[in-house]
C-alpha cells in the first residue's frame, strides 16, 4: 500500500478534485483513509434517493470515506453545520471547499477496483480484480 496525500483550497469542488487526483495519478483502486476541512455548501444524494439535496452554510467534514478508481469511485460524507447538525450522504459534484479539505488516500498496487452492474442492488457496484 501507498499512500498520498493532498490539501485542497477555497472553492474547489471536493468531489470534482478527488476525481482529478485519481485520473492523474491512474489509481486503479484507493480507499480515503481520512480527510478533514470545511464546506460553504453541500450537495448530497441521500439515501434510497434519486435527486441531490443541496445545503448553504458553513460545514466541517467530519467524516469522508469510500472507494475510488480511475473505473468509478464511491464516497460517503457527512458535514455538520454550526449546532453540531450531522447529515449524509453520497459524496456528488457540488460540494464547495470553506477553507481547506486535507485528503489521505491509500493507493493499492495489487489489484482493480472496477464498478459492474448488480441483479441484486440495481446499481453498478464494486468487483475487485487481482492486477
Amino acid at each position: 500500500m501507498e499512500t498520498l496525500s493532498f490539501r485542497l483550497k477555497p472553492g474547489q469542488d471536493l468531489f470534482e478534485e478527488i476525481e482529478k487526483v485519481v485520473a492523474e495519478q491512474g489509481i486503479a483502486a484507493g480507499c480515503l483513509l481520512c480527510a478533514v476541512g470545511s464546506l460553504t455548501h453541500a450537495r448530497l444524494r441521500l439515501a434510497d434517493r434519486n435527486s441531490y439535496s443541496d445545503y448553504e452554510g458553513h460545514f466541517e467534514i467530519v467524516s469522508l470515506t469510500g472507494t475510488t478508481s480511475i473505473h468509478g469511485s464511491h464516497i460517503h460524507i457527512s458535514v455538520s453545520d454550526e449546532d453540531g447538525r450531522t447529515i449524509g450522504g453520497h459524496l456528488v459534484p457540488g460540494c464547495k471547499i470553506y477553507t481547506t479539505a486535507e485528503i489521505v488516500l491509500a493507493v493499492f498496487q495489487d489489484v482493480v477496483y472496477r464498478r459492474e452492474p448488480c441483479p441484486l442492488s440495481g446499481y453498478d457496484e464494486l468487483v475487485v480484480l487481482k492486477n
